[in-house]
């Protein structure tokens, strides 16, 4: 590439690869996961390429592979390779280093048209010519010959070029290139009498196929450029660099962002809202994001499985920055934590344009058909489509649902078993004779060990080792095993199983949980590898038995089966917001006997997706002293991940309630304080519930941002006052959120601020030392959360305590079982009560969760429906399939 009036100050190849290198870090930071992989097919060796080929992939940080074919490879030959390569997801761009007479029509049209790198197929061409240059290549010389007109000359409009020789694509491509940009594009060739008068015209002459030929300096007007492109070595470098970098701009977008149309009525319905935007297709979500096709299994067109081979594909990337949004102590109408944290990706993704992706739990259909609704979000910041998020997803809940109940039918079918047959025949039907051989099972083994009983050989077992294995000799007052179902169905709280004459007056009661409260779902948001998931599922305590032992489901020879009816539960489910930003669902346990946070496993996956600048956010359920506590003291210790930034959470309508304004209930009007403008209540509020939510974040080392979900009844002089009062009690700032009516667009101030706030150093810290005793543990919640002076045992709490040390769990974290509504134990207390002793009523262990729950005033694990529930307003149109009443 040459000019008679200016030489580049260095050779022109050495620029190419700077901005090749910059493209290549630009596309490391939008998509870290992607390894952009450039194959050129030859014919015979060339060791000039493959000289190139090392430099160049060592200065850029690209993947380079070459295939040679044999120097008189048929035709037949190169296609084979080609649609090879154009179903392998980890190609990026194809090359063609072929002599000209091999590279037929026929192969050319074989190349995917996103892998066409050199941009000569015919459907690259078609589109160049037509003037959609949004899908596929241009051909990279003619790209090169544009940018060197524009830096020679910026005014490029109305200029005259005239192209000498050419008649393949290149000459094709650079003509359209000319007139799309304004300029005159003239043809010449070598032999013409009138080529003189044309060049001496002309402000630029591109010179195509010139071999030994030059032009005269005197044919050339001042001024005017000539391009040469010729294929010396030189230029064979720029077209090379070029095609790598159309490789990198194959694969270098992290996410296509969904437009949205703010035109609807945010105040009507979200599933108006939710279906009037198309989702993307999953596999494209999937491939945008990094993901290989072999690690997604979908569900349907709008979401899939992540399988967990991606934690070892990308071990070695950095993880990104960890946000956590919790919130302050709660009105019963909640204050959009699910809203915020979509608010907050989309603000992060799509408008700041950083890599993003939001964790949330999976709703149970308990509340979706109760009272609350569903959790997909609201407004213009929603999970879509909202209909398969709230209700079967992929049908994690009833695996969970299915393993819990297998456990309880093991319990009473063992229990029944032990009451009528002897130790003989127990052991007979336990290690059944199958061709004449007695063979123990490998969970039979196990238990056998923890036993002490080292054998294998059934038949070497003395009479009171068989009794030892076959009996459990579980006391049926001491089961803390409950069936589950997805229901609010307050009627089985309390029930009455072996009643039919057929159980042999096996009689006992017991109840029925929600399937969100079950250990099984604590364990799946816990669990950090499919190993870890088994393990802990084995060492579930089930019960005790009368000797006082505990009994696991190791023991009753199930956790082998849970695992199987688990094993595709374990795996997140990929969805996607309004916007477009990626969301894992995953896990949904409920957050006061449980920890109420998503999964470890999505968090991580998402972690190491978004890239060492991106930005993954989470949820806590409830308020902060009560889901943001066990976030860090249970999930960041099974995790070992550490947050960046806290969000916290507020509405004007909850800090009037903790200034204090009378009480709200769901589905009762708002009273007039929380509609009219009132700052004596919100600066109440802000004082006291929001101070005191603020300090409990800074008591873990973490930022705290405040974010303040505005609504509608909402002052501009409350929204100031809240801001302000915030910033005074520690937040590192606190900014209005409007995502609800404008979706990542009314983010945005938060979304700057969780960035500012992330490029601060985190002083994380756990608030208790895990080898403390269990009451010391309790003892350091209740007061440094919840502002207890002490606590109060009962002796059945103390007794519980004494059994969980002997048994060697006083080495759990805590997990305290409060009420969400008050940061004491009193729902009615408001704001920061003072001068209350805690009083614990009973203390309860979740082993294979790995928690001690102490209990709080009593605690309902199975909510009832209300006298109008939310299914009253949920039906299907039959014609169009579509659901109405789901919120």
């Amino acid at each position: 590439v040459s000019s008679p009036h200016s030489r580049p100050p260095f050779p022109l190849h050495l620029e190419v690869v700077q901005s090749t290198k910059e493209a290549m870090l630009a596309l490391q930071g939008r998509n870290p996961v992607v390894q952009p992989l450039l194959v050129i097919i030859q014919a015979g060796e060339d060791d000039c390429l493959l000289e190139i080929n090392k430099k160049m992939a060592g200065r850029i940080g690209l993947n380079i592979t070459q295939i040679c074919l044999a120097k008189e490879c048929s035709e037949d030959e190169i296609v084979e390779e080609v649609l090879k390569l154009n179903e392998d997801p980890r190609v990026h761009g194809v090359y063609l280093h072929l002599p000209p007479a091999y590279i037929t029509s026929r192969v050319l049209n074989t190349i995917k048209p996103e892998k066409d790198v050199d941009g000569i197929s015919d459907l690259n061409m078609g589109r160049l010519v037509r003037g959609d240059l949004s899908k596929g290549f241009v051909p990279p010389i003619a790209s090169a010959v544009l940018d060197l007109l524009e830096k020679h000359d910026s005014a490029l409009e109305g200029k005259t070029v005239l192209l000498v020789g050419g008649e393949g694509p290149l000459g094709v491509s650079l003509q359209c290139l000319i007139e799309r940009s304004g300029m005159v594009a003239l043809k010449g060739n070598w032999s013409s009498k009138s080529l003189q008068r044309q060049v001496m015209q002309a402000d630029a002459v591109v010179l195509l196929g010139a071999g030994n030929m030059d032009l005269p300096p005197t044919w050339i007007r001042p001024g005017a450029a000539v391009i040469c492109c010729e294929p010396t070595l030189e230029t064979g470098i720029v077209e090379y660099i070029m095609i790598v970098t159309i490789t990198l701009y194959s694969c270098s977008r992290w996410l296509q962002d969904l437009k949205l149309n703010l035109t609807t009525s945010t105040w009507t319905s979200f599933s108006h809202i939710s279906r009037a935007q198309t989702p993307k297709p999953v596999d494209q979500l999937a491939e945008e994001i990094g993901l290989l096709p072999e690690e997604l299994e979908a569900y349907g067109r709008s979401k899939a499985k992540v399988r967990l081979s991606l934690l070892d594909r990308l071990h070695k990337q950095p993880d990104g920055k960890y946000v956590l949004v919790a919130g302050i102590t709660p009105t019963p109408l909640g204050e959009g934590k699910s809203t915020v944290t979509i608010g907050l990706v989309q603000a992060l993704s799509a408008h700041l344009k950083l890599n993003s992706f939001a964790c949330l739990r999976q709703p149970s259909q308990g509340p979706t058909f109760g009272v609350k609704g569903g959790a997909a979000g609201g407004g213009y910041a929603q999970v879509i489509p909202m209909e398969e998020f709230n209700l079967h997803l992929t049908g994690d809940i009833h695996a969970i649902t299915a393993a819990n109940n297998l456990v309880a039918a093991a319990i009473d079918a063992r229990m029944l078993h032990e009451a009528t047959q002897s130790d003989k025949a127990l052991f007979n039907r336990l290690v059944p004779s199958v061709n004449g051989v007695r063979r123990f099972s490998p969970i039979q083994i196990s238990r056998l060990c923890r036993l002490g009983i080292n054998k294998i050989d059934p038949a070497s077992l003395t009479p009171q080792e068989v009794s030892t294995f076959v009996r459990l000799d579980l006391d049926p007052s001491k089961i803390t095993w409950q069936r589950v179902v997805d229901t609010n169905d307050r009627f089985l709280r309390k029930i009455t199983v072996g009643q039919a004459s057929t159980e042999k007056g096996q009689i006992r009661e017991t109840g029925f949980d929600i399937a969100v409260a079950s250990e099984i779902m604590a364990i799946l948001a816990l669990a950090d590898s499919l190993v870890d998931m088994k393990n802990r599922l084995a060492r579930m305590v089930v019960g005790t038995s009368r000797s006082g032992q505990p009994v696991t489901a190791e023991d009753l020879g199930v956790s082998g089966a849970l695992a199987v009816l688990m094993k595709d539960a374990i795996k997140p489910t990929l969805m996607q917001t309004l916007e477009g930003t990626p969301v894992f669902v995953h896990a949904g346990p409920f957050a006061n006997i449980a920890h109420g946070n998503s999964s470890v496993l999505a968090d991580k996956l998402a972690l190491k997706l978004v890239g060492c600048d991106g930005f993954v956010v989470t949820e806590a359920g409830f308020g902060a002293d009560i889901g943001m506590e066990k976030f860090f003291n249970i999930k960041c210790r099974a995790s070992g991940l550490r947050p960046n930034v806290v969000v916290l959470v507020a509405t004007v309508r909850a800090l009037k309630m903790h200034g204090g304004g009378p009480n709200v209930s769901a589905g009762a009007p708002l009273p007039k304080e929380y509609i009219d403008e009132n700052l004596s209540l919100v600066a109440g509020g802000c004082r006291s519930n929001l101070r005191k939510q603020i300090q409990i974040a800074q008591l873990f080392g973490v930022p705290v941002v405040v974010a303040l979900n505005v609504f509608k009844t909402d002052t501009q002089a409350e929204i100031d006052l809240v801001c302000e009062i915030a910033k005074e009690c520690g937040a590192s700032n606190a900014v209005p959120c409007h995502h609800w009516s404008q979706g990542g667009r009314g983010s945005l101030e938060l979304a700057q601020a969780v960035n500012e706030a992330a490029s601060r150093p985190s002083h994380f810290k756990f608030l208790y030392n895990i080898e403390m005793p269990i009451v010391e543990k309790i003892r350091t919640i209740a007061q440094q959360v919840y502002g207890a002076d002490d606590i109060e045992l009962s002796p059945e709490a103390k007794a519980k305590i004494d059994y969980y040390n002997q048994q060697g769990y006083g080495s759990l974290p805590i997990c305290m079982a409060k009420t969400h509504l008050s940061l004491s134990h009193m729902p009615d207390k408001k704001g920061v009560p003072t001068g209350f002793v805690l009083p614990i009523r009973d203390v309860r262990a979740s082993i294979g969760a790995g928690f001690i729950f102490p209990l709080v005033g009593t605690m309902s694990t199975m909510p009832g429906l209300p006298t109008r529930p939310c299914f009253y307003d949920i039906d299907l149109d039959p014609v169009t399939e579509e659901i109405t009443g789901l919120f």
